[in-house]
């Protein structure tokens, strides 16, 4: 029977990428990407477990044993102690909204407190971050994840390396249609897909800058997209129906998502529309960010 020595919560939001550059580099802290996206109020919520009598780390995701090999990663590089790592994730797996970072991040700020590392946030972080980085399931979720709202990623990188910029916005209600799975990695890992990426996305990032306000992200957001050859027939089809209904929408990168936008007055006719390709899920822009609970 395991004895229970100590136990930490801390919760990282999601985060949904509008448009994207990718920017290698041989050193994995300053190796990620730039862009714009915006954080939700969905995430992962990790307890970190210190036991007694446990041979190897396990890593749990709603209530399933996993590989978990970002997470894994956090942990091996921040000890040598088996623990038990429990997530619980609101948001979709795999579709774009950074559940493998929040997930990372998550455990990073839970282990952290458990084992009384007593390390700064920017090191944890960082270590997220290059988590994400080695396994190429992400490049710039966990540094917007970090602080919220709608961040716009300046340059690449982990804390002390990679910069980022806000787009003030009140809060808004965020609606998602996910409709299947997309591989970060074999995409990011593709020579053709990476330079339409990067090529698309530093025209996006210029085009922002010039009038930095949360419409013109989605503007941005949508015509990446489309001019990245990313989005699917279905997704298009789903952006193309948001906007006959009054809204406006985009895909999640990198994922078979799509996200949208919409004032109050038309909030009902954009469900009716997303519904007819599946079950939309409602969650809020705000400013929160990842930490302990």
């Amino acid at each position: 029977m395991q004895v229970i020595k100590r136990s930490a919560r801390a919760f990282a939001p999601a985060h949904i990428t509008g448009f994207f550059c990718i920017h290698d580099h041989e050193d994995p802290r300053k190796k990620g990407s730039t862009g714009c996206g915006i954080v939700i109020d969905g995430g992962v919520v990790t307890t970190v477990t210190s036991a007694e009598e446990m041979e190897e780390t396990q890593i749990i995701l709603n209530e399933e044993q996993v590989g978990g090999y970002t997470t894994r990663t956090v942990v091996n590089m921040l000890t040598d102690s088996p623990l038990l790592v429990e997530s619980v994730s609101n948001i979709p797996i795999g579709c774009g909204f950074g559940a493998s970072a929040a997930g990372a991040l998550s455990t990073a700020y839970a282990l952290n407190d458990v084992l009384s590392l007593n390390l700064t946030s920017s090191m944890l972080i960082e270590t997220a971050h290059v988590a994400e980085v080695v396994n190429r399931s992400g490049l710039g979720d966990v540094i917007a994840q970090s602080f919220g709202g709608v961040v716009i990623r300046t340059t690449p990188g982990a804390p002390n390396y990679g910069t980022v910029d806000w787009i003030p916005v009140a809060g808004k209600e965020v609606l998602c249609l996910t409709l299947g799975e997309l591989d970060t990695g074999s995409v990011i890992s593709d020579p053709d897909f990476a330079w339409r990426i990067t090529s698309m996305g530093k025209g996006a990032m210029k085009k922002l800058m010039t009038s930095p306000t949360f419409e013109n992200f989605m503007q941005c957001s949508r015509d990446f997209a489309l001019g990245t050859g990313l989005a699917s027939d279905a997704i298009i089809d789903a952006i193309e129906a948001v906007e006959s209904a009054g809204g406006m929408a985009s895909q999640a990168m990198l994922g078979e998502s799509v996200f949208a936008i919409v004032e109050p007055e038309r909030r009902d006719a954009v469900i009716e529309a997303l519904s007819e390709f599946g079950q939309p899920l409602a969650y809020y822009l705000n400013n929160c960010r990842a930490g302990l609970m």
